[in-house]
């Protein structure tokens, strides 16, 4: 016969044990995989965001050349037609609190352009706005739809 022997009963882990090498190394590549695909897509994101904003300041802009032109029947301050209004304050910096794009008119008798122009790096370059609502942007290679959706 085989003699049994009685082995001793399993002690649970100490209470201050922690964790081992090997689990703080994997949970460090786990969230080190998952910071590298979310960070790029957070950024571009909060660009979006800003993006946002100087398109619907470029939009406030139009309205308020067209209750100019409405007012006075031209889109600039004189009849020769060489000076523009101002836009209000706070549409020539957007956002007021810390601005990322600046807003700038070109106006003719008959027409404007608005140009929304990032004050960092944006994708899409200059967004821009006419008189007669053609959306567009400059100095990217980004498409014009992509830039204004």
């Amino acid at each position: 016969m085989q003699a049994i022997t009685a082995s001793a009963p399993r002690q649970p882990p100490a209470p201050g044990a922690g964790f081992t090498l090997l689990e703080l190394m994997v949970v460090l590549v786990i969230v080190s995989i998952l910071a590298a695909v979310a960070y790029p897509s957070y950024l571009q994101s909060v660009k979006r965001g800003y993006r946002s904003e100087a398109r619907i300041a470029l939009l406030e802009a139009q309205q308020f050349m067209t209750r100019f032109y409405a007012a006075s029947s031209r889109y600039t301050l004189d009849e020769a037609g060489s000076l523009s209004p101002s836009l209000p304050q706070r549409l020539q910096m957007v956002p007021a609190d810390s601005p990322r794009y600046r807003l700038s008119l070109s106006a003719t008798l008959n027409s404007f352009t608005l140009t929304a122009t990032p004050t960092g790096s944006d994708d899409c370059g200059n967004l821009t706005l006419s008189h007669t609502g053609v959306k567009g942007r400059s100095g990217s290679e980004v498409s014009v739809a992509e830039c204004w959706r």
